[in-house]
């Protein structure tokens, strides 16, 4: 396991797509989470609005480039056929897909912690001027606040859980335009779908599986009555779902001829 991890490290690092990827993810969920900061007001005492959960809005665009990282590591292989090199390496092929998985958490953990200590400290720069502050009765977001640093490491645990769904995806598929079609599809398309379904109970189903409108909720740190499930629970729908993505792909791995 420890060559395969070593191999597995060597790969993704010396891939200059994959460190832009990170980096990315890591700019853009900081952007976006500025971006939302920066639009958003509360002009009396009393005014609504969870300053942690806008802090961190940017996780919803930052997803994407974590998906499609995953995406790759697997898929561009199968792309190149090095594919078959790696597997003649090292033959137990559980072993590979194992390594895989634990070198881009790794990495996810990294860069999705820059991401949400860098969105939580543009929220406490951002907020006080746009009126969130404690004479409004909005505290601004700290870690040292039991909601907010739970928010802040559930949302890095959620960039993980998304990039494992894209992961086992692109084993099943075993090509990168499809496995990214198909991820973000589930990531941006199915809460689209739920949200013009006509049926409530549907709604409230789709809302409640979907892994971005279930585990997303991780973010929020008041008003979690309003949410679909409760925060660690809708965090355990999206690991259900990174879990049948890599059971899956981990079989076909072993199953099929590469």
């Amino acid at each position: 396991m420890k060559a395969a991890l070593h191999a597995e490290w060597t790969k993704l690092r010396t891939v200059r797509g994959c460190l832009w990827l990170l980096v990315g993810m890591a700019a853009v969920t900081v952007a976006a989470s500025a971006a939302a900061t920066s639009v958003s007001t509360c002009s009396s005492p009393g005014c609504g609005g969870d300053v942690t959960l806008l802090s961190l809005f940017g996780v919803e665009f930052g997803q994407a480039l974590a998906a499609v990282l995953a995406v790759l590591v697997i898929g561009g292989e199968y792309g190149s056929g090095m594919i078959r090199a790696t597997v003649a390496a090292v033959p137990r092929r559980g072993v590979v897909f194992a390594a895989k998985s634990v070198v881009v958490s790794g990495v996810v953990v990294a860069a999705g912690t820059v991401a949400v200590l860098g969105s939580l400290l543009a929220g406490r720069f951002v907020l006080p001027g746009r009126g969130f502050t404690a004479a409004h009765g909005h505290a601004p977001p700290s870690l040292a606040d039991g909601p907010t640093l739970r928010a802040a490491a559930g949302s890095v645990l959620y960039l993980v859980l998304i990039a494992l769904i894209g992961l086992g995806v692109a084993a099943v598929v075993r090509d990168s335009a499809t496995g990214i079609g198909l991820v973000l599809g589930l990531l941006y398309l199915l809460p689209v779908i739920g949200g013009v379904v006509g049926d409530p109970g549907l709604r409230r189903v789709l809302a409640t599986f979907a892994p971005t409108s279930a585990g997303l909720g991780v973010r929020a740190t008041t008003d979690l009555a309003g949410l679909p499930l409760a925060p660690w629970a809708g965090l355990a729908v999206t690991a259900g779902w990174a879990a049948v993505a890599l059971t899956v792909g981990g079989v076909l791995l072993k199953a099929r001829d590469v």
